[in-house]
């Protein structure tokens, strides 16, 4: 290709009204590289050589998320990239490799101080090309940070969902095999032919310990203890199937005294087959009991998700509840609280009169606080997640405080940067802070960060009517 010109310069759109002696005064501190299909323009964790215009072909952008890396951008003709004036970036932070036989004009870093102070307008238009490409780049990022968020939500939902799912299944086979047991021993008690008085103390006093809205709180020694004393008593009697028997029975409270006072009214012949009965309501209750609870954990977490995206609301501020928000987000990261073993401790200020607040973009705020709470107490034994809420005059306070390691002082001036991470590649962007700090600002409000080994607190102020 001929060497390019400064006329062919002030032909790129973002280059148009820089003066021509300003763009010969680039060229001539400029060198014309041309790579071929594969080889790479810069590589990730070097230092920024400088500034590239694409003179011809093309090259792609990757940078790594997960496990490999993904095309973010890829360059062609009258393009700009690299290193432009103020920037502060010092080290590459992706992988650029040639897609099509690459022709590129390249002025090193070490000119770009002279360029500085003596070509202002050059210098004005790099500088608009590098607010451009923040805004897309950030854009991009912020996309990417939120499908990660999405991602990690997604699953961890997936899997508190499968388990109630999955018992609903199983409850609704098992109830069907058992509701065709049930004829039988409904036939074995009619023909006892037991007194019409016995029958109604039997139903009656079955159904109302079936009935109690709360059963009895057990530990295992006690439990085990009273289960033993049921399954004796059931033995004495020569009980069929008094094993099973004895686990329903102390499953719904049931006690010897019990047993004692239902012997009153059943004839010792019968109580094998009354028993039998018994179970057979029992074992039914539990099933449907089993099923409703599961049901109700679906619910909840559908619920959960619809007020964590309040999407059948407005996106405007309106005045909620501070906890309601907090408490589905940790209903949505449930399943990575519970993999990594963390005690949750609410220290709500039930008090707190409603915050006048965007609760969407709230619920992001607690998301990437609590997960990165609980990503800093992984693997840690006896990790402990609290989060606490309060008044701080006319602003309401949520603390989120982990016992993770803490943050170095050396790094944390710089936690709420953008694309600043501590975590590996792939695995964060550096945005969730970013993000926080832009939603609190939108709320009024303002974060901060005490640490020590030990103990990490942000701090997440803003004002009940803002």
């Amino acid at each position: 290709m001929e060497k390019v010109t400064a006329q062919w310069l002030q032909s790129i759109d973002a280059l148009k009204d820089v003066p021509l002696e300003q763009l010969q005064w680039f060229l001539d501190r400029s060198e014309q590289i041309t790579l071929q299909l594969g080889d790479s323009v810069f590589v990730p964790n070097n230092p920024i050589k400088g500034t590239y215009i694409v003179v011809d072909g093309s090259f792609r952008l990757c940078m790594p998320q997960g496990k490999e890396m993904r095309e973010v951008a890829v360059f062609e003709a009258q393009d700009i990239t690299g290193h432009l004036p103020f920037s502060r970036g010092k080290i590459t932070i992706g992988n650029a490799e040639v897609v099509e036989t690459l022709t590129v004009l390249f002025f090193p870093i070490e000119q770009e101080q002279s360029m500085i102070r003596s070509q202002f307008e050059l210098t004005q238009a790099l500088v608009h090309v590098m607010a451009n490409r923040i805004r897309d780049f950030t854009a991009l990022q912020q996309q990417n940070e939120k499908m990660m968020a999405l991602g990690k939500l997604s699953a961890g939902l997936a899997h508190e969902l499968n388990n109630p799912a999955s018992a609903v299944v199983r409850g609704s086979v098992s109830l069907l095999k058992h509701l065709k047991l049930v004829p039988d021993a409904f036939k074995r008690v009619m023909a006892l032919k037991l007194s019409v008085d016995d029958v109604t103390y039997v139903s009656d006093k079955l159904f109302s310990v079936v009935c109690k809205d709360e059963k009895p709180t057990l530990s295992m020694m006690e439990r085990s203890e009273r289960e033993d004393d049921v399954l004796d008593w059931l033995d004495e009697y020569e009980v069929e199937n008094s094993q099973e028997i004895a686990e329903s029975l102390v499953d719904f409270g049931f006690s010897v005294d019990d047993l004692d006072d239902f012997k009153k009214h059943i004839p010792q012949e019968a109580l094998s087959s009354v028993f039998g009965w018994i179970n057979n309501n029992l074992v039914t209750e539990k099933m449907v009991i089993d099923i409703e609870e599961a049901s109700r954990r679906i619910a909840e977490l559908v619920g959960a998700v619809k007020t964590f995206t309040h999407m059948d609301q407005g996106h405007g501020k309106q005045y909620a509840d501070i906890h309601n928000g907090i408490r589905n987000t940790l209903t949505m990261l449930q399943h990575k609280i519970k993999h990594g073993n963390v005690k949750v401790e609410e220290l709500f200020d039930t008090t707190l009169p409603p915050v006048n607040a965007m609760i969407g973009e709230l619920n992001q705020v607690w998301t990437n606080l609590i997960d990165n709470a609980l990503d800093a107490m992984d693997g840690r034994d006896n990790a402990v997640l609290q989060i606490k809420t309060g008044r701080a005059k006319e602003c309401v306070q949520v603390c989120i405080i982990d016992n993770g390691p803490g943050i170095p002082e050396e790094i944390k001036s710089r936690i709420f940067d953008p694309f600043f991470t501590t975590k590996e590649a792939g695995k964060g962007t550096g945005l969730g802070l970013d993000v926080v700090t832009n939603i609190v600002k939108q709320h009024n409000g303002k974060i901060k960060i005490e640490s020590e080994p030990g103990r990490t607190v942000f701090i997440v102020e803003f004002p009940f009517n803002g």
